[in-house]
């Protein structure tokens, strides 16, 4: 049982106001900063920390998504029909969750952050190209893209354009989110950083218009996790109350900046964030099941 003193609050607080704002920049819910800090730095078990960063990715969701809403950059289209699947995988993952050892979900994480690192990198100037050629509007629809009018249209603060883009390989998209889903329920973190890579690379999607439509769904899928942590006893309402007052205040600042800059600059930064966060939890994983510990780890 973690100890709560006012030192504890006041870490917690702060981590989840930084995990906000990234959450918001780049469409995740801030769990993959969270559960690193909670596990690393203040001591919380892990599946209990995956079952708090859950829980604060629907209040950062509510933050972050009605704000991209309200800035029409949001495709609630393209959100409803990814949700479908993303919402399902949700459910498997947090029953997987629950049967694994602390140390393989660890290294589960650190897999999942090396993706992340590796994408932010390869795909850091992608959107700067297509929007200045063209290429996300002049595209061909798939099938099922073309029959549910998968289109949508962004003014890009940054850029000072509308963007128009046309949606497609729809049901590779539709694929690739019910696996967001399972790593949503698995490891607490709301599938963000797979859908938004899945929309921007696979579906054609714009960079912001594909972080604000994963912040609009995040909290939908991690509600469907969240439930099943709730009822095995892991949410603490003394650490999830400033974990999710602190993520509602950081996604609140991210959703004003991220339209007015340049996701490629965004990019590398994460990335090297993302390699410290995962050699971390690499470190808490190898000692935790095979009693090995890497160099400068604490």
């Amino acid at each position: 049982m973690v100890v709560v003193t006012l030192g504890f609050i006041i870490d917690a607080f702060s981590a989840a106001i930084f995990a906000g704002f990234l959450g918001a920049l780049f469409g995740i819910g801030g769990g993959m900063i969270i559960v690193p800090f909670l596990t690393a730095f203040l001591g919380i078990p892990i599946h209990e920390a995956i079952a708090i960063s859950i829980v604060s990715v629907i209040a950062t969701s509510n933050a972050g998504g009605s704000s991209y809403v309200e800035q029409r950059i949001t495709n609630i289209e393209l959100a409803m029909f990814l949700e479908v699947a993303t919402t399902a995988g949700a459910l498997v993952g947090s029953f997987i969750a629950l049967l694994l050892q602390s140390w393989e979900l660890f290294l589960i994480f650190v897999a999942l952050l090396a993706y992340v690192a590796f994408a932010s990198f390869k795909t850091r100037h992608t959107d700067e190209t297509r929007i200045a050629t063209g290429g996300f509007v002049n595209t061909k629809q798939d099938r099922l893209a073309k029959f549910l009018n998968l289109t949508g249209t962004y003014y890009d603060a940054k850029e000072k354009k509308d963007v128009p883009y046309a949606v497609t390989r729809a049901p590779e998209g539709s694929l690739i989110s019910s696996l967001a889903g399972v790593v949503s329920g698995l490891l607490g973190v709301g599938g963000g950083i797979i859908k938004v890579a899945a929309m921007n690379i696979f579906m054609n999607v714009p960079m912001k218009a594909a972080v604000a439509t994963s912040k609009f769904m995040i909290g939908v899928t991690a509600a469907t996790g969240a439930l099943l942590f709730f009822l095995a006893g892991l949410v603490d309402p003394y650490v999830i109350a400033p974990v999710a007052l602190g993520t509602t205040l950081g996604a609140t600042v991210g959703t004003w900046v991220m339209p007015r800059v340049k996701s490629s600059a965004l990019k590398v930064a994460f990335g090297f964030l993302v390699i410290y966060l995962a050699y971390t939890m690499l470190a808490q994983g190898l000692a935790l099941g095979f009693n090995v510990h890497l160099p400068g780890a604490g």
